[in-house]
């Protein structure tokens, strides 16, 4: 009798001594998160750059633009990281010419600005789009939370993302807070120590309210 037991049977049969996670498919588990680590910057050299590079670091990423009203940032996030680069700390400078043409030249050109007039030790990359059609896939994973306080369009040059040491992004600053700024030093010294909480999420409206503050702000 016993070898009329279907192939099913004994497979089910199986299934019921060992735990359920065991007997699911591949095809039923849960894809991995995407995070910054899968994403990757261009090199002034031309060279790709992959973030997981920075594996295990705190980021601030940057769009830059050596002509720009906030320029004067550049050297508060040169001393930034300088004091918090012990910790794990990391500035990825990301110039951009999205913005009243403020990062103007050739790439050479770029280069030549940020390591002789700013001086910057901190990685600075080929400019990129930071949003349009030709947005840096590296952008469009950061303002994707359309529901989160991170998410939506870059308005303009200098706003800055900060990424965890797992590589999530956690908290988005607009241009017009400096890196010297009380509210950002002291959210980035909560990230490094593991202790920053992420805002709820937002309902649509509320970023849509937020977009049309950001437009008015620029007028």
């Amino acid at each position: 009798m016993h070898s009329c037991i279907t192939w099913a049977k004994k497979l089910a049969m199986v299934c019921a001594m060992v735990p359920a996670f065991a007997c699911r498919s591949a095809a039923a588990e849960k894809p991995a998160e995407k995070t910054i680590y899968d994403c990757s910057l261009v090199a002034f050299d031309g060279k790709e750059v992959a973030l997981s590079t920075f594996k295990g670091k705190v980021l601030l990423i940057v769009n830059l633009a050596s002509q720009s009203i906030f320029k004067e940032q550049i050297p508060l996030l040169e001393e930034l990281e300088k004091t918090y680069k012990d910790q794990g700390f990391v500035v990825i400078g990301v110039p951009s010419n999205d913005f009243g043409a403020q990062e103007p030249g050739t790439d050479a050109e770029v280069q030549k600005t940020y390591t002789n007039e700013f001086h910057v030790s901190f990685p600075v990359f080929a400019r990129a789009s930071v949003r349009g059609k030709d947005q840096a896939a590296l952008y469009g994973f950061l303002t994707s939370d359309k529901k989160g306080s991170t998410g939506g369009e870059v308005h303009w040059s200098f706003t800055k993302f900060i990424v965890d040491r797992s590589g999530k992004v956690v908290v988005r600053f607009e241009p017009h807070v400096a890196p010297n700024s009380p509210e950002l030093q002291a959210t980035l010294e909560d990230v490094l120590a593991g202790k920053f909480k992420a805002p709820a999420k937002k309902a649509e409206g509320d970023n849509n309210k937020k977009e049309s503050r950001d437009r008015d702000e620029r007028r």
